[in-house]
């Protein structure tokens, strides 16, 4: 069956534009909504007769143009179209009435990375609230979610939440947005009117793509999100900026790697074998040497590892990146005690006070309270993560869509 995301479902079927006939659409988009052709969801909306009234963006913009984390976007009138485009990342996270008159259908067309710190996701949430609110419909036209099924860390604790953590979801929830926004709708007791545009032809525990369909073309979601291998990696990768260390910003494989200038990659990669070789299956770990032209230790060589999440080595049942990525720092804890692996509280990660970003992060303070312990083990995290990772595979289950 040829595979179709719900963007191109709805371009292509007229009985689905029906229901937007004679009413003001708002899309909510960045720059992977495009089609199978590559043509961008507001172009291709507008030519298939849709009245698209305003456009919305996240973080990084409906253009994607701002490079680094947390920076914000401003509001703008397309070129184009001449229609407003309203930043869901600048002064404002959350959609603002002025917002929300200015569309009666809201069209939510963004490719996540499967991961619940990535913005999108919260993003989603906030759109619904607003929705509910002010009594107006969504729409998500759904997307292949690219780390896939698999389930894998800590569940945010009660009182953690923040813009990288919407809900007391696992770092990597195997959802797609549609799904997601049927569990929100559910968790937080939301009445709006909600409509998932399926996509066609998903499978997301085929291989070779498990959750990417092979045909499909990929486009950068965010800058930094450069490919399949990193969105595989994201789940782990992420807590390295809540870190010392740099995650490979100002390379050209940024969250796919991690390193710093005073660290023996080797002796890590040996360390987190003797501790724990099977968190690091179904992948392959080499050591590396970048200089970041931008970012952390900037214009400084590094030693670091490099994640091949791809490949003839590639399991994806048997992958890990948030044990992996957790793995690593309780090995630097191990071969170099006194390291500062921690950003301190003067960082305020995603806008957040007082608080450590690898806690944000995480969704609690666990994680690094197991790095830092000398006594804890391997098995210690799993003690404490897999009960949460069994709950979310029985709450998700009503959600699924696909498969």
């Amino acid at each position: 069956m040829t595979f179709k995301t719900g963007l191109d479902r709805l371009v292509t079927d007229p009985d689905l534009r029906k229901a937007l006939e004679g009413r003001r659409v708002g899309y909510l988009a960045h720059p992977a909504s495009v089609t199978e052709t590559l043509v961008h969801g507001l172009d291709a909306l507008v030519a298939s007769g849709i009245n698209v009234s305003a456009v919305y963006g996240p973080q990084h913009g409906v253009r994607g143009d701002l490079q680094d984390n947390m920076m914000e976007s401003p509001d703008f009138i397309d070129p184009t179209y001449g229609v407003p485009v309203f930043s869901l990342y600048g002064e404002v996270r959350r959609p603002t009435g002025q917002m929300m008159t200015a569309a009666d259908v809201f069209l939510v067309d963004l490719q996540d990375l499967g991961c619940r710190i990535y913005t999108f996701v919260t993003t989603l949430l906030y759109m619904l609230e607003a929705a509910a609110t002010h009594g107006k419909t969504v729409w998500v036209l759904d997307r292949p979610n690219p780390a896939g099924r698999p389930i894998e860390g800590l569940t945010l604790r009660e009182g953690w939440e923040s813009f990288v953590g919407a809900g007391p979801i696992p770092m990597r929830h195997g959802l797609t947005m549609g799904e997601l926004g049927h569990w929100f709708i559910d968790h937080f007791q939301l009445d709006v009117d909600y409509r998932v545009i399926t996509m066609e032809g998903y499978e997301p525990a085929a291989g070779p793509g498990f959750g990417w369909p092979a045909e499909r073309i990929w486009v950068n979601p965010s800058p930094n999100a450069a490919n399949l291998n990193m969105a595989r990696c994201y789940a782990g990768t992420v807590m390295v900026e809540g870190a010392t260390l740099s995650e490979g910003r100002g390379t050209t494989r940024p969250l796919e790697l991690f390193g710093a200038p005073d660290i023996d990659a080797r002796a890590v990669i040996a360390e987190m074998r003797q501790l724990a070789p099977h968190w690091l299956q179904g992948c392959v770990l080499r050591d590396c040497w970048f200089e970041p032209t931008f970012h952390k230790h900037v214009k400084t060589l590094c030693s670091g590892i490099h994640i091949h999440a791809e490949g003839a080595a590639y399991d994806h049942e048997a992958f890990k990146p948030w044990r992996l990525q957790s793995l690593a720092f309780k090995a630097i804890r191990a071969l170099y005690p006194d390291y500062p692996i921690w950003r301190g509280k003067d960082f305020k990660y995603e806008y957040t006070d007082d608080v450590l970003a690898i806690d944000v992060i995480n969704g609690s303070s666990l994680l690094r309270l197991w790095v830092d312990d000398p006594g804890a083990t391997p098995h210690d995290l799993d003690v404490i993560t897999m009960p949460d990772e069994a709950a979310w595979a029985d709450e998700r289950r009503a959600h699924l869509i696909y498969g």
